[in-house]
């Protein structure tokens, strides 16, 4: 059954891209592409700008190369994308079947569970910020929003927030 759900995943991120889900996916600028042979880099005093939005804080990232707008969420076990993201990473080349992990039960905040696909995103650029291979989930669902959560925000030691200059500090 798992193996079935798999495929079923890798033809999710095979079918075409339907466009860009709520989340707020950037245009995609090759000139700022990563390279995938970036090592893990971890600035002091890296400070981004959020955007509130609709009463939830936006913020920039770039995931194996291409810009997004994730919803800055603590309380997210992963970064979540949606299927669009993921189709959109894959017919850039930018995610690929190595990266498929397999699946996991999720429960979402309103307590119902749902199943995700779990990938490898190779690079996750967050200001002067670089991850490398962090786990992330994708949501089989075109309108889910994107999520910044725990798989990343786990591996900076402190982070502050100054909501009066809508600014998060990782250090």
């Amino acid at each position: 059954m798992k193996k079935l759900i798999v495929l079923f995943c890798l033809q999710l991120l095979l079918t075409g891209c339907n466009g860009c889900s709520r989340s707020s996916r950037n245009n995609h600028d090759d000139s700022t592409r990563q390279s995938r042979d970036s090592h893990y880099s971890k600035t002091a005093g890296n400070v981004i700008q959020m955007k509130e939005i609709g009463g939830v804080y936006e913020i920039p990232v770039e995931i194996n190369g291409s810009k997004m707008n994730f919803i800055f969420d603590t309380g997210a076990s992963d970064i979540t994308i949606s299927a669009t993201e993921a189709r959109f990473l894959y017919k850039q080349g930018t995610l690929t079947r190595e990266d498929i992990l397999g699946t996991q039960m999720y429960q979402t905040a309103d307590g119902s569970i749902s199943e995700g696909t779990v990938i490898n995103l190779r690079t996750v650029k967050i200001g002067n910020s670089i991850l490398e291979n962090v786990k992330a989930s994708v949501v089989h669902n075109s309108e889910a929003p994107l999520l910044f959560g725990q798989s990343a925000l786990a591996q900076f030691g402190k982070i502050s927030i100054d909501y009066s200059r809508n600014e998060i500090k990782f250090e």
